[in-house]
């Protein structure tokens, strides 16, 4: 019906209006001040209205407070009289008691807290006190009514304030996004830019170290470290040979020294007890101990397992056992040359592997090789960085204009219903 009402009659053309970006900001202070403005002049008379009628509701009630009522009343009402009119007096006070502020918005919220208060005082004790004051009680209403009047007044004035103070919040942080992002896309371009010059270092030191590295092999030095590597290897060979050939001893002299010991704690042989376990306690341990203290140790142990091999009380069950326990003596010379061979090839390497790991060849290498992995872990943070300003400036470029396109609609509608809006940006990215 409107389109068909508006093609016979005609209807006016909408105006055009647009505004720079940057106006914005200025443009809502002015209609921010203007805002007030009719907002303290369309509620000054109201304002002053409900002061009064509140100022002289006051009066009303200290009035009835202090009045005498009929005295051909029925006593039952005078009972009435006596037991309300107190608790009404004391109720009114309290609502009319809070001063009313010069805020227009803090006014609004104590003055409708006031005639809230009077409102549900007339219908509670008040309505007692009808019979007893109607003239009073007239009065009292007709003030509640004077300051409801003036409420009402107010009403669609600060409505209308706050839908508009509404609006233009909600512009001026759009205009606020939209600045900030466009600071932060500024800085975006000197951010990529760093990044750039930091990656095209990296890269070229990379350069540099791939050819430093690339040369080493033919460095005459390195015939140095293949020696010193050569000599590692055969000291590593000779000292993990007298490990095994350690080891092996070790564990098989265990085997039967742990019989042993089972044999004499059955028989309550304390000492030999403790002889034996100090000697699997040396055997057992992961550092090889003092081959002295190992001779001692096993010279007391193997004569107490000996005595039990030749009594049949233990029988050996391998090769290994029966050549250890054939010759004791034999036995305990192998076992303390392989552990002392061990602890001075130990030593040996130990010394080597310093000595070459020391070497300057190798000491430029393994930094070298540090600094490679470094670089390496700064090339994919810098390209993180750069792939992630790339991503946050393409949803800049998309999310400005939406933000602008959000304002203008705003802007449009605080302008009225027939006004077609257009923001001018006037630095684009």
């Amino acid at each position: 019906m409107h389109n068909f009402l508006k093609k016979i009659f005609g209807g006016s053309e909408p105006v055009s209006k647009s505004m720079a970006l940057a106006a914005i900001p200025p443009w809502l202070a002015e209609r921010e001040s203007a805002a007030k403005a009719t907002l303290v002049s369309g509620t000054e008379e109201p304002m002053n209205a409900i002061r009064n009628a509140t100022a002289q509701l006051q009066l009303i009630v200290n009035g009835i407070s202090g009045a005498e009522h009929d005295p051909v009343l029925h006593p039952k009402l005078k009972t009435i009289a006596k037991n309300s009119l107190p608790q009404f007096v004391r109720a009114m006070n309290a609502s009319l008691a809070k001063e009313l502020p010069d805020d227009i918005e803090d006014f609004y919220t104590v003055a409708a807290e006031c005639v809230k208060g009077c409102i549900n005082n007339s219908r509670g004790q008040g309505r007692y006190l009808q019979a007893i004051f109607p003239e009073e009680m007239k009065e009292v209403r007709q003030g509640i009514d004077a300051i409801g009047r003036g409420i009402n007044t107010i009403n669609p004035l600060l409505g209308t304030y706050r839908k508009e103070m509404a609006g233009i919040a909600a512009a001026r942080s759009l205009c606020d996004a939209i600045a900030d992002l466009k600071t932060d896309y500024g800085k975006s371009g000197e951010q990529a830019r760093r990044a750039r010059a930091r990656l095209s270092e990296i890269t070229g030191r990379q350069a540099e170290i791939e050819k430093e590295l690339g040369a080493i092999p033919d460095d005459p030095r390195m015939k140095e470290i293949d020696l010193q590597k050569d000599a590692l290897r055969s000291i590593t060979q000779k000292r993990d040979d007298a490990a095994r050939t350690y080891s092996t001893l070790s564990m098989t002299a265990s085997h039967v020294l742990r019989k042993a010991e089972k044999i004499a704690t059955r028989q309550h042989h304390p000492t030999e007890i403790a002889v034996l376990h100090h000697a699997m306690d040396l055997l057992s341990d992961h550092d090889i101990p003092d081959m002295t203290q190992m001779n001692d140790a096993l010279a007391a142990a193997c004569p107490i397992a000996e005595r039990m091999i030749a009594d049949t009380e233990i029988v050996l069950k391998n090769k290994e056992e029966r050549t250890v326990f054939s010759s004791t003596a034999q036995f305990r010379s192998d076992i303390c040359t392989a552990g002392s061979s061990f602890r001075a090839r130990e030593a040996e390497y130990i010394q080597a592997e310093k000595t070459l790991s020391t070497h300057p060849l190798v000491m430029k290498r393994e930094s070298l090789e540090r600094e490679k992995a470094h670089l390496a872990t700064m090339r994919t943070k810098e390209n993180t960085t750069l792939a992630e300003l790339d991503e946050w400036c393409a949803r800049t470029e998309k999310r400005i204009p939406e933000l602008v396109e959000e304002l203008r609609v705003k802007i449009e509608g605080m302008m009225g219903d027939n006004v077609q809006f257009q923001v001018i940006d006037q630095t684009p990215l």
